[in-house]
């Protein structure tokens, strides 16, 4: 399972399969492009992640099994979902981002 599931439908519509397109752990597993570099966070006290609604490893797997992509994963402790999560990282992302766009 990629973490896509019936919980949102209502925004993507009754077509399961057209799900496929907004599903990160499906397009990581077809991908076929340049190479790529994904730095991903995520909170081990993320309520989501502990109700199973995200499932990063999944994600996780998929780019491993494509040598075209090069996950960073970093699970962090102590934080979930929310703002002191993002202001945390913000600043790695953005490094990150400016190193590979300009």
């Amino acid at each position: 399972s990629s973490g896509i599931n019936a919980e949102y439908g209502g925004y993507l519509g009754d077509n399961k399969s057209a799900w496929k397109q907004y599903d990160a752990t499906f397009t990581a597993k077809e991908y076929d492009g340049p190479k790529l570099e994904i730095l991903l966070d995520q909170g081990e006290d993320d309520p989501y992640l502990n109700d199973k609604q995200l499932l990063p490893e999944n994600f996780a797997n998929a780019c491993s099994n494509n040598k075209l992509i090069n996950l960073n994963f970093r699970m962090q402790p102590g934080y979930d979902h929310g703002y002191f999560f993002i202001m945390s990282f913000m600043e790695d992302h953005f490094n990150f981002m400016a190193k590979h766009i300009c």
